[in-house]
């Protein structure tokens, strides 16, 4: 994948003290672009962690303003006279969406169109990528029995799938968004396509699926994971805590995505949407394993709590043929998307037996979600052809980055960003 050239452009970025704003942010720098970076004022002025572990602190210029300031996004805008704005800003924890939703609904639909609205006033001719969300797709079905559980469960399902699987996801896909922030997603995605149709904005929504890496904060699954998992093989730590184990995701490397944000702004149709993925989908349990596996812990066996269900050598690794596709797994991820096993709080947790010892796993009941989204598997084909888009890195190189990370003595009390 190649990055296009962006020396001398000037660049806005929103969300920029997030996780994946300074990534990108470095990218930029490196390439020559001057950056712009969105920051909501703090009293103490200080710079987030991802920023100061990029060395961004000289090389982005900084713009006090949130989201829902509109006045402070107009001065703002003014000051960067951005050629591209990518919109990466978003309140974006999935499980505290629901606890808590109209945060999300303020940030992520009305500071959206704040931003659209002060863009079209002051630099109309910008190119804007609105960083959407694989979470939009919501309810995506594996298969007939899915489809009828979830009917079970939730009443009317729609739209109605016209086709099973739907999987690979898409960007024909219907949108079923399954939490308070995909819904909050979907109206900064159908905004700013609207925004392109109707005021004739070049803005373009990409839809990346789950990105990791380091400075990952620890509200997320993955560094949950990967926090323990380092925790734990540093004598830090005494067993695992985790929510639903049998959720499928498609995980690329932040930079892979970062690489695909580029090529969207310089090649992408205004209107347009584009998916960014790695087409292949792999299980939380795989993704604990992999970080066991990287420090040091390879599993043998697992077994639940109550020894009902047992699966030997769950890591071993597979290449999995799944919905037309083919993609690297593990032994436990095609008993799961064969629907051989499946875990629930019910079975308390696992007992997985490794080449170090027993390393003990407890489902926590408060890390289940009241609705979740069972599988995700990205078709990028579009970005691919189109864009020259690929995902590069490994799911071993985004955990063993994960792992890299926590394994700093800096990085190891976990943050929440």
């Amino acid at each position: 994948m190649e990055r296009p050239d962006v020396r001398g452009r000037r660049v806005l970025i929103t969300g920029v003290s997030g996780f994946v704003g300074p990534y990108l942010a470095k990218a930029l720098v490196s390439g020559g672009a001057r950056v712009y970076g969105l920051v909501r004022n703090r009293a103490d002025r200080t710079l987030s962690r991802g920023l100061v572990d990029h060395d961004l602190a000289d090389a982005v210029e900084f713009i006090d303003a949130g989201l829902e300031d509109f006045y402070g996004l107009l001065r703002g805008i003014e000051r960067a006279a951005p050629e591209v704005v990518f919109h990466l800003a978003a309140q974006s924890f999935v499980g505290a969406s629901f606890a808590n939703p109209l945060p999300y609904a303020h940030a992520n639909g009305l500071g959206t169109a704040y931003l659209l609205e002060a863009i079209r006033m002051r630099a109309p001719e910008a190119t804007v990528v609105f960083a959407g969300s694989s979470e939009e797709y919501g309810l995506v079905f594996a298969s007939e029995a899915q489809y009828g559980e979830a009917q079970r469960k939730y009443g009317a399902i729609f739209p109605a799938p016209q086709r099973l699987p739907e999987l690979p996801v898409a960007e024909t896909n219907p949108l079923r968004p399954m939490s308070p922030y995909a819904s909050s997603k979907v109206y900064g995605d159908y905004l700013t396509r609207n925004y392109a149709h109707s005021f004739g904005l070049k803005a373009i929504v990409s839809r990346a699926f789950n990105h990791e890496g380091g400075g990952r904060g620890i509200a997320f699954v993955t560094s949950q994971i990967v926090h323990q998992v380092v925790r734990l093989s540093l004598g830090e730590g005494d067993g695992i805590r985790l929510g639903n184990v049998n959720v499928f995701r498609d995980w690329s490397h932040v930079e892979d995505i970062v690489g695909g944000y580029l090529l969207v702004a310089a090649g992408g149709r205004r209107g347009d949407v584009y998916n960014l993925g790695s087409r292949r989908t792999n299980s939380v349990l795989t993704y604990l394993l992999l970080a066991l596996e990287e420090t040091g812990y390879r599993a043998r066996r697992l077994a639940t709590v109550k020894g009902d269900k047992v699966v030997e050598d769950p890591g071993a690794e597979r290449i999995l043929g799944f919905f037309g596709a083919e993609f690297p797994g593990t032994r436990i991820d095609e008993l799961l998307l064969r629907g051989e096993v499946a875990f629930d709080p019910s079975d308390e947790g696992l007992i997985i037996d490794t080449d170090r010892g027993k390393v003990s796993v407890t489902f926590d009941r408060d890390r289940f979600r009241p609705s979740d989204v069972p599988i995700l598997l990205c078709d990028p084909a579009k970005a691919e052809a189109a864009l020259g888009f690929g995902a590069r890195r490994s799911l071993r190189d985004v955990v063993r980055d994960q792992v890299d990370y926590f394994v700093s003595p800096r990085n190891r009390g976990g943050f929440l960003g």
